[in-house]
């Protein structure tokens, strides 16, 4: 029997290892739509290049086209519904997609059925000079595009002096995804008092506390969830240390979220689709926040579901790329908790020296199970990494499982010791 074809929207080896050990593998070869290449560390996105790049290599395909998918945001999120209706395959539309990527479309249509759980909200155009007087928030408070992913661009403002500080930095760099964005919202169908507002920045009153992802999907009109990962935050930091799995938050907060998960899916109409939503539980005030919310698996998290439950997760973005009900996600991985740990550094400088192969070997030697990638190498200015949120550069990744969280831990504690990094520093931090 011939085996279905899955394209995939930034195809990387990392994330191919995990989909050739699927079950699925054994009915599926899975093909680049378009090269992870083509849609990280660019120089731009030429969203209509991207389109007709990807469509002339489907069509161009010796076989037949069974499914479309990606597992990385913008432009992966908002193109995979696109090439789908082109193709006559399954996938969700595009008009839930942008309501979820579109950060401040996505506040509008929240605000009809969670009204409670999400913070206060106002959008303004930063090349309007008069734009912080408008905003009506007292700080501390937000700001980031409307499109953006990773905490790209994103600040948060204590006053209005910091607020016209980085307002010259939002204005350079808001065009790298606000410009393809726009085009996709004009060209696409969005409305047009969303899709030719001169607003290209959302400010929003501050939330925090327990910080955790549900990831769920949406199948035939009915939400299901089925794992809630927990994100650790660097202390006194914006920036994240690891994604843990599975959560520590209690059931019962947990089914609280979910609860709220369901209804936004719903209200936008996602269906047929992956997702991941983002939450805060404030313990002081027993107060469930929604943050945001993704239309696709995060990638992130591949490899910790599958350290638990011996598939990654991708196996429910196959599924629902074919057009069928997702199989459950059972429990019989290698170990009971896994981590994504973010080594990260907050000075700016050129790398001279990573760490060397033959030290991350003899870790993963002591430490079956354990990955490192080194998105970095010798010779390249931090600065000039794409994907980094404002206040850190983040230059390593350890994957690590463990019988339970003090194991996991130990295991991280030891790979610090060979995450050995010789960074010549910029006179100034990331952002003052």
């Amino acid at each position: 029997m011939p085996k279905k074809n899955v394209f995939i929207i930034g195809l990387d080896d990392f994330n191919r290892d995990k989909l050739e050990r699927l079950p699925q593998a054994k009915e599926c070869e899975f093909h680049a739509a378009l090269d992870i290449s083509d849609i990280r560390n660019v120089d731009q996105y030429d969203i209509k290049h991207l389109i007709d790049k990807a469509t002339r290599t489907m069509e161009a395909f010796d076989g037949t086209v069974d499914a479309i998918t990606s597992y990385y945001d913008f432009p992966g999120t908002v193109m995979t519904p696109i090439l789908a209706e082109r193709f006559g395959l399954p996938g969700p539309t595009l008009e839930s997609v942008l309501k979820c990527e579109n950060k401040y479309w996505s506040r509008l249509e929240q605000r009809k059925v969670i009204p409670d759980h999400i913070p206060q909200f106002r959008a303004f155009d930063p090349f309007d000079d008069e734009a912080y007087a408008g905003l009506g928030l007292l700080p501390p408070f937000w700001i980031k595009p409307i499109k953006s992913f990773r905490s790209y661009l994103a600040f948060q403002i204590n006053d209005e002096r910091q607020f016209r500080a980085v307002m010259p930095l939002c204005r350079e760099k808001v065009g790298f995804m606000g410009e393809p964005f726009l085009y996709l919202m004009r060209h696409f169908g969005a409305p047009p008092e969303i899709a030719e507002m001169p607003e290209r920045f959302v400010a929003e009153s501050p939330i925090g506390g327990w910080q955790c992802t549900l990831e769920g999907y949406s199948y035939n009109g009915r939400v299901h969830i089925y794992g809630v990962v927990d994100s650790v935050h660097e202390q006194d930091s914006s920036s994240f240390a690891r994604y843990e799995y599975p959560s520590s938050l209690p059931l019962e907060i947990q089914h609280r979220m979910m609860d709220v998960a369901r209804m936004v899916v719903q209200q936008f109409g996602l269906d047929n689709s992956a997702f991941n939503a983002e939450f805060f539980y404030d313990q002081t005030s027993d107060q469930v926040w929604f943050l945001e919310i993704n239309p696709r698996v995060s990638q992130a998290h591949t490899d910790i579901f599958e350290k638990v439950h011996g598939v990654s997760h991708l196996s429910v973005m196959v599924d629902l790329a074919l057009g069928r009900k997702p199989k459950p996600m059972e429990r019989k991985g290698q170990f009971n908790v896994a981590g994504h740990f973010m080594f990260r550094t907050v000075e700016s400088g050129k790398v001279v020296r990573v760490p060397s192969a033959k030290a991350i070997d003899k870790l993963r030697q002591r430490q079956p199970g354990t990955y490192v990638k080194i998105p970095v190498k010798p010779g390249q200015h931090l600065k000039d990494l794409q994907g980094q949120d404002m206040y850190s550069f983040e230059i390593a990744n350890v994957f690590i499982g463990g019988r339970d969280q003090t194991d996991m831990l130990d295991k991280y504690d030891e790979a610090l010791a060979v995450l050995q990094f010789d960074i010549e520093k910029d006179p100034d931090p990331v952002i003052t």
